[in-house]
């Protein structure tokens, strides 16, 4: 793949989970840095298996970036409602963990 040699230093040169390492329970984030370099990897399904919440982040990282730059007329709203939905994809796959 194009990237695999991002997602390797990525892998490299990944952080430990602060949470995870000092109180034994993941955080909200766990699971983002591997799941970025499954997605450079091309893996779709194991990304959106480690952090679901990846992809629409990028969608709403995009769109962001398009709209600072031809200010959309619906940009601000559309905006919120791409973080309410990645907020809300946060929120249940970080309980479905702890469950699981």
């Amino acid at each position: 793949m194009l990237f695999s040699w991002v997602a390797n230093w990525i892998d490299k040169h990944s952080l430990h989970c602060f949470y995870r390492s000092h109180f034994g329970v993941y955080c909200p984030g766990c699971g983002m840095q591997r799941s970025f370099s499954e997605l450079l990897r091309g893996n779709i399904q194991n990304s959106f298996e480690l952090f679901p919440a990846l992809l629409p982040m990028l969608l709403m990282l995009v769109y962001l970036s398009l709209h600072l730059y031809f200010k959309f007329k619906d940009g601000p709203e559309n905006l919120k409602l791409l973080f309410i939905l990645n907020v809300v994809i946060i929120v249940f796959s970080y309980i479905y963990k702890l469950i699981n």
